[in-house]
């Protein structure tokens, strides 16, 4: 596990970066203040380790086997996030609509939350072409996916709380056209260095 610092590194990016579940957090963040803001986010992170687990079903078992599926996949993860880097630079500013105050619904965004991981693709490929790059084959396969799968879920509560809790302190700047833009550079420049990257490494 000589590349976990790598992968932390890469899954707190993606975490990161503009995408449904950052635009869900900042939303019911606003409407629902903190209380039904973590709602959701416990929901988008389970949604996580259940889309992870169902990408490990006999994933472990073709990659380490075969030297032409991990380098075809290696391929895949790479040219996905230089894609995302790609249209995050180009996209237009990420801006959401500030609303009043709702009472916290706790239970429903947490379902919410939840199901929208599992048609999030960003989350699917992660799991299916970028995690299994740092998998070693001379190690268990099923404690390094679950321990990267766990680690990809807690960043996604700490940076989505953390989103959430910027959203509370920064209305004016996170609605504004400027901070949208400025979200979507950094996130797009990140993806693209880790796409490079992930495309010269070796096995």
């Amino acid at each position: 596990m000589k590349l976990y610092p790598v992968y932390f590194a890469l899954a707190a990016f993606t975490v990161f970066s503009p995408g449904p579940g950052v635009l869900m957090t900042l939303t019911n963040s606003l409407c629902y203040g903190l209380k039904g803001a973590f709602g959701g986010i416990l929901g988008i992170s389970c949604g996580a380790l259940a889309v992870a687990g169902i990408s490990a079903t006999g994933l472990g078992v073709v990659l380490a086997g075969s030297d032409l599926a991990f380098t075809i996949t290696k391929y895949i993860g790479a040219a996905y996030l230089v894609y995302l880097g790609i249209r995050l630079w180009r996209s237009p500013a990420f801006i959401f609509r500030e609303q009043a105050v709702h009472e916290a619904g706790f239970r429903r965004n947490f379902i919410k939350g939840m199901l929208l991981q599992f048609t999030n693709p960003k989350a699917i490929f992660f799991f299916l072409s970028v995690l299994p790059q740092f998998i070693d084959r001379d190690m268990n396969f099923t404690l390094q996916f679950t321990l990267m799968a766990a680690t990809y879920g807690v960043l996604i509560i700490v940076i989505h709380s953390l989103y959430a809790l910027g959203a509370q302190q920064t209305r004016v700047w996170l609605t504004s056209e400027a901070g949208g833009r400025a979200i979507n550079r950094l996130g797009g420049a990140l993806f693209l260095c880790f796409g490079l990257l992930l495309a010269v490494a070796g096995r």
